[in-house]
């Protein structure tokens, strides 16, 4: 029923892919007009109302690596970093 289509971002001039199921997704979702920008244009239009997020350096508490954290750390709680955080999440 639907084809992919080849359409022109408006922000970048390149060209990208409306595919077949983003079209069905559109359907079902009642958008009538095609996307205007390509995925990578739409994520930077979304997001450029919204202050760059500042980001901590740390040391992991249990593996001893650098850790990257949205947040200021204190020294009355350990941080972990995220593959050490993901280990003890699944336990």
């Amino acid at each position: 029923m639907y084809q992919d289509k080849t359409l022109v971002c408006k922000d970048c001039g390149n060209e990208f892919v409306f595919t077949a199921g983003e079209q069905e997704f559109y359907a079902e979702k009642g958008f009538q007009h095609e996307p205007l920008r390509c995925k990578s244009c739409r994520a930077a239009k979304k997001n450029s109302g919204k202050p760059a997020r500042e980001l901590f350096s740390t040391t992991c508490a249990r593996c001893g690596k650098e850790a990257k954290v949205p947040f200021q750390p204190s020294n009355d709680r350990p941080v972990y970093c995220s593959d050490c955080y993901a280990e003890m999440k699944q336990q």
